[in-house]
């Protein structure tokens, strides 16, 4: 039987339904998770990004401004709908162009291009296969590139995420940083180019 901790704090493997991301994508959230503030330092114009369970968009249309008219940003989701509903929302911003949605299976990504920047914020513990999954993650980005992961502290517990970090590591990344963002556990892992 599971702890009572577990069960409050939905520690079980779920996706995060559709419907639930109006609770994280409001105007309120602006005051403890500034997408500027918190992703600036890690995006340059022309980028390509790569924003993996991005909801309805709460970190994309950021991103999409930040990188510029030459970068663009691809968001993967497993749920159609919320790819829907961030597509009206990017178009509503005036950078759809820059946006690509892609449907990805529960298996895989099956993303094929380069990036230069991936986030995962508060959706890896939705992993069922975290090895596979960050093995994909190093294979697309590119040499030097960074990867920020973010999972919810209330939700994510210090081993659940240390074990994440750790999988990370054997599959080829090198931690850089942990920033700090509110009510989260972070890393920043980058990709060293071979022989630097």
């Amino acid at each position: 039987m599971s702890k009572i901790s577990d069960l409050i704090f939905f520690r079980d493997k779920h996706v995060c339904p559709w419907w639930l991301c109006f609770t994280f994508d409001n105007i309120f959230r602006n005051l403890i998770h500034n997408p500027y503030k918190i992703l600036s330092p890690y995006i340059k114009v022309g980028d390509t990004i790569l924003d993996i369970g991005p909801g309805m968009g709460y970190f994309t249309i950021p991103m999409a401004k930040m990188t510029g008219a030459e970068g663009r940003v691809i968001a993967a989701d497993i749920q159609e709908r919320m790819l829907l509903a961030l597509k009206r929302r990017a178009e509503n911003a005036g950078v759809d162009k820059r946006v690509i949605v892609h449907l990805s299976s529960p298996d895989s990504l099956a993303i094929k291009e380069k990036v230069d920047f991936i986030l995962a914020f508060w959706m890896v513990h939705e992993v069922p296969d975290k090895k596979r999954f960050l093995s994909e993650l190093f294979s697309v980005l590119k040499d030097n590139g960074a990867f920020l992961l973010a999972e919810p502290a209330i939700h994510v517990t210090k081993a659940n995420f240390a074990e994440t970090v750790n999988l990370a590591v054997q599959a080829g990344f090198i931690i850089c940083a942990q920033p700090e963002i509110f009510l989260s556990r972070t890393v920043l892992l980058v990709k060293q180019q071979f022989g630097k």
